[in-house]
């Protein structure tokens, strides 16, 4: 009898010990969701702050023209098919620091272009002349945009070509291309150009190889000739992949807003591709000259392009160095004349 209630008082003994045991282990269990739980919210928190923490400035870059220019610039022995489409010759930055290095002279930009188009007031004075070539989906519209959208559009004049009319198809091929110069004072820009003729003529076979010969020989003389009316050149081709236009031509089919921006013709002249290369090279190797050079700009990464087209503006802009003109009256009596009204 003595052993049974032993037996009895060890089992309750052990019961109690467990159920300690059982609730040390559930309060041990809850701290450790609770302190996961805290966990949990701090690392969301933490996530939280550092998305609205604002982005650190990119470390400014110097950017030289000069150093573009002369990487960008075609010479002798220039092979197109060689040019990585989406290098950054003469930028050792990224996509941040290339708008940063834009934004930096933008009001430099902006203040040699009144300049200029101060100095073309009286009909007399320099001109800028930027011409851009490209594949489809090159990026021309953009460079329009975002590089000559900077200034005041009052002083850019801005031609695009397509297909000659009628009555541009009774005239040589460099009438229409007369007729829209720039003005003393403007920054002119031809979203493609004279270099259609050769380009698309020799591709399509649009006219005889002896014919388009002698275009190579007029554009040069042509181009001579802009020197001394004082415009002053700048080519720019675009050079895009195959692959990156196929990527831009996809996302104008997928998004809405982009549709109006397709044509279903640049499907087409996708299979010409190397037909276009090729004259492009032929286009490079005739009329880039020591007077007009050819600048060839990589196309992959539309922000370089827009730095390196900016950056070509910048320095032709700043070798003309235009300056305020001269008052034509007295100012003194003008000051009194007004102060007295």
């Amino acid at each position: 009898m003595a052993k049974k209630k032993e037996r009895k008082a060890d089992k309750k003994k052990n019961s109690k010990e467990d159920q300690k045991l059982k609730a040390k282990s559930k309060e041990k269990t809850a701290k450790a969701k609770k302190k996961d739980k805290d966990s949990g919210k701090d690392k969301a928190k933490a996530k939280s702050e550092a998305q609205a923490a604002p982005k650190p400035a990119p470390v400014p870059i110097e950017v030289r023209p000069d150093d573009l220019e002369s990487a960008l610039r075609v010479g002798a022995g220039f092979e197109l098919a060689g040019l990585d489409s989406r290098d950054t010759p003469g930028f050792s930055g990224d996509k941040d620091a290339a708008a940063a290095a834009m934004s930096a002279v933008e009001d430099e930009i902006a203040d040699l272009q009144e300049r200029l188009y101060a100095n073309g007031r009286d009909g007399d004075g320099p001109a800028v002349l930027l011409v851009l070539q490209g594949m489809d989906t090159a990026g021309k519209g953009g460079i329009v945009r975002h590089v000559v959208g900077a200034v005041d559009p009052q002083g850019v004049q801005l031609t695009s070509f397509k297909a000659p009319t009628t009555e541009e198809k009774r005239h040589p091929f460099l009438w229409r291309i007369r007729r829209a110069l720039p003005e003393p004072g403007f920054i002119g820009v031809f979203d493609r150009s004279h270099y259609e003729d050769v380009l698309i003529g020799r591709v399509r076979n649009l006219a005889p190889v002896s014919t388009l010969k002698g275009r190579y020989t007029q554009i040069n003389t042509f181009e001579r000739s802009l020197r001394r009316k004082d415009i002053h050149i700048i080519k720019v081709m675009l050079h895009v992949s195959p692959e990156e236009q196929k990527e831009r031509l996809t996302e104008r089919l997928d998004r809405p807003d982009k549709h109006w921006k397709f044509n279903p013709g640049d499907t087409d002249e996708r299979q010409y591709w190397d037909a276009y290369q090729e004259a492009y090279q032929l286009v490079l190797e005739k009329t880039s000259t020591d007077e007009t050079p050819w600048y060839v700009v990589p196309a992959d990464r539309k922000w370089y392009a827009r730095l390196a087209v900016q950056q070509l503006l910048l320095r032709t802009l700043r070798e003309l160095d235009p300056q305020w003109p001269t008052a034509t009256y007295d100012v003194e009596s003008e000051k009194q004349r007004l102060a007295a009204t």
